[in-house]
């Protein structure tokens, strides 16, 4: 929750990165990518944020997509 809600203080990135607004972070890769679901506009896909060049990548359908891809995969399985 204190990662989300530094993300969505203006003031921490002011023009350095997308928008996060419309994100919910809930994990990450354990490499600096960071797992979200998408808030607005609502729907149920996960993206993942690669930390290296801020892009949104489709990770999954939702939560039990993910569940099933992440567990199943090994390394950076959404790429």
């Amino acid at each position: 929750m204190e990662e989300n809600l530094l993300f969505w203080s203006p003031d921490t990135f002011p023009g350095l990165y997308m928008p996060f607004d419309p994100l919910l972070f809930f994990g990450g890769n354990g490499g600096g990518d960071q797992f979200a679901f998408v808030l607005t506009p609502e729907r149920p896909d996960i993206f993942v944020r690669d930390h290296g060049n801020d892009s949104r990548l489709w990770a999954a359908r939702g939560l039990e997509d993910y569940l099933h891809r992440s567990l199943a995969g090994d390394g950076d399985w959404y790429r």
